[in-house]
């Protein structure tokens, strides 16, 4: 991830008082409320809404940093007899079908019927009509497992305070590491990889997400750290990051094993990269991590669909799994990085041979839907 930050501080960023977690509040810039505009209101557009900018002149607000939870609100563990409904512990556990974030969040939501975007040619061409479709996870290769791995953990996994370089765009609180955490690309994480941290608590329904997490000593630090409520939407201020580049979650856009082969439906948008994206986002994303002005270059957020008319009949039914989703919820551009790398978590069971199918999936078989707005 290229996240173009300069002049970053570190700063402590997590506290511990009474035995609960106490969560810093800080003054920032706050933002409107970003999330996608609902697809009614964004089918009855005719033409795509004018370019928008940031304003500069925001009155500075106290940001609510991400709620503690001391009691369980939702979710698995708020359905009848068994507690859990299905979700299990571990490194890339099984949900039980459970997934992230309201029914009608943007993850979750059909985009099939949106109407094409007005510079989705432009866009597609820039990363690569001629590129194919990547699927950027599988089993282990060479040491480390491909693809970036989750965890889900109690609600009694010890918190762990982390130092952030990017202090001022990270959520400040008490992170549950576990013990020998699957960091991406364990068990050999590369020192100058992404290095992601994705925490699942199962007992209050929270993510936790780190990017570039590293131990130094008895101290963790990461480049950045973002909280999220589950039962709830993922908002982030106007001009913030997350632990990727377009200030969005990661999980929720993850391929999973148990999605492909056991449920047989992906029911959520995926997430890809691109190598040059400007200097731009449109909701639900955040942030830009560019300096190219080029408007023929995506911004970060744009959502891109397998087009309808692709037919996916000679395909395995694991990759139709994953084509159908693409062409019902699409994916969205999260980062930087090479043309339509599709994001999984990694599981021994992946057969790369049968994953390898994807790549004959193009950038020509692929179109951007409508985008509502664009902040710059």
């Amino acid at each position: 991830m290229k996240n173009m930050k300069i002049g970053a501080g570190i700063a402590t960023v997590a506290f511990l008082a009474g035995g609960a977690a106490a969560v810093a509040t800080r003054a920032v810039e706050m933002q409107p409320h970003l999330l996608a505009q609902p697809a009614a209101a964004v089918t009855a557009a005719k033409k795509p809404l004018p370019v928008k900018s940031a304003s500069p002149t925001a009155k500075p607000q106290a940001r609510q940093m991400p709620r503690v939870v001391t009691a369980f609100s939702g979710g698995p563990s708020s359905a009848g007899d068994d507690r859990y409904h299905g979700v299990k512990l571990g490194t890339n556990a099984s949900l039980g079908g459970w997934r992230p974030f309201p029914d009608d969040n943007y993850w979750n939501t059909p985009i099939d019927h949106i109407p094409v975007d007005d510079n989705s040619k432009a866009y597609i061409s820039s990363i690569g009509y001629d590129k194919n479709l990547h699927p950027d996870f599988g089993p282990e290769y060479q040491g480390s497992f491909i693809g970036i791995p989750y965890i889900v953990v109690s609600g009694s996994t010890p918190r762990s305070p982390v130092m952030f370089q990017y202090a001022d765009e990270s959520d400040h609180e008490l992170y549950p590491i576990p013990p020998n955490p699957p960091i991406e690309g364990y068990p050999n994480p590369h020192p100058e990889g992404d290095r992601h941290l994705l925490v699942l608590d199962r007992d209050n329904w929270r993510l936790f997400e780190l990017m570039a997490l590293r131990k130094q000593g008895k101290r963790w630090t990461a480049l950045s750290g973002a909280v999220y409520d589950l039962n709830a939407h993922p908002n982030r201020p106007r001009g913030w990051t997350s632990a990727d580049a377009a200030g969005l979650p990661i999980f929720p856009a993850l391929v999973k094993w148990e999605e492909v082969h056991v449920q047989k439906e992906i029911r959520h948008a995926l997430r890809f990269t691109a190598p040059q994206t400007q200097r731009a986002y449109a909701p639900p994303a955040s942030h830009y991590a560019s300096r190219n002005t080029d408007p023929t270059l995506p911004p970060m957020g744009i959502r891109v669909r397998l087009k309808s008319s692709y037919d996916i009949a000679g395909f395995s039914p694991e990759c139709q799994v994953i084509l159908k989703a693409l062409k019902k919820y699409g994916m969205i551009l999260a980062d930087n990085g090479k043309p339509f790398f599709v994001q999984g978590a990694p599981d021994p069971r992946w057969k790369t041979d049968t994953l390898a199918e994807l790549k004959r999936v193009k950038g020509a078989d692929l179109e951007v839907v409508q985008v509502a707005q664009i902040f710059k």
